[in-house]
């Protein structure tokens, strides 16, 4: 072999050699935790208009209501996942802090979890309820307990019986 063809191929890999030893490792990163916070849209569709539409950072976290009080909303209800996870109804919250609506719902100890009876001064009352969906699919357990992803879409929905 050419020497000079074997300086040409030793450069470029000593080079990366010592780049490699100068650039800390991707593995020392630690991945995101389970309850990393996820952006997600939410909207909250009343019987006759949209009440809020907007995109939320959400994290699963300990929500307070007027009627149900302080309870933790992190996916870990009623043993749903097993950490801490964004969940609908802690998006909810997070929404209503950052446009300053209010929101109520009533805490069901046998369910771990809460039931959304009022969004902005809309109640549901004996005619109708909250309905929650995640990309178009009612959940098919509470709004603390279904674990949202990056991107998902949730709804809260105002549906007549």
């Amino acid at each position: 072999m050419d020497l000079t063809l074997l300086r040409r191929a030793a450069l470029p890999a000593a080079a990366l050699a010592l780049a490699l030893q100068a650039t800390p490792a991707f593995a020392a990163c630690p991945p995101p935790g389970p309850n990393a916070p996820v952006s997600v849209s939410v909207t909250v569709q009343g019987p006759d208009t949209t009440l809020y539409q907007g995109t939320i950072r959400t994290k699963g976290h300990d929500v307070t209501t007027a009627t149900g009080g302080t309870h933790r909303c992190d996916g870990t209800n009623a043993g749903k996942n097993p950490a801490p996870v964004p969940t609908p109804t802690a998006a909810l919250d997070d929404a209503a802090r950052k446009a300053q609506f209010v929101w109520d719902g009533t805490w069901y100890a046998s369910f771990d979890d809460f039931s959304v009876d009022t969004i902005k001064n809309v109640t549901g009352g004996s005619s109708a309820y909250w309905n929650i969906s995640v990309n178009g699919t009612s959940i098919p357990v509470g709004g603390c307990q279904f674990a949202l992803k990056a991107g998902d879409k949730v709804a809260f929905t105002w549906t007549a019986l």
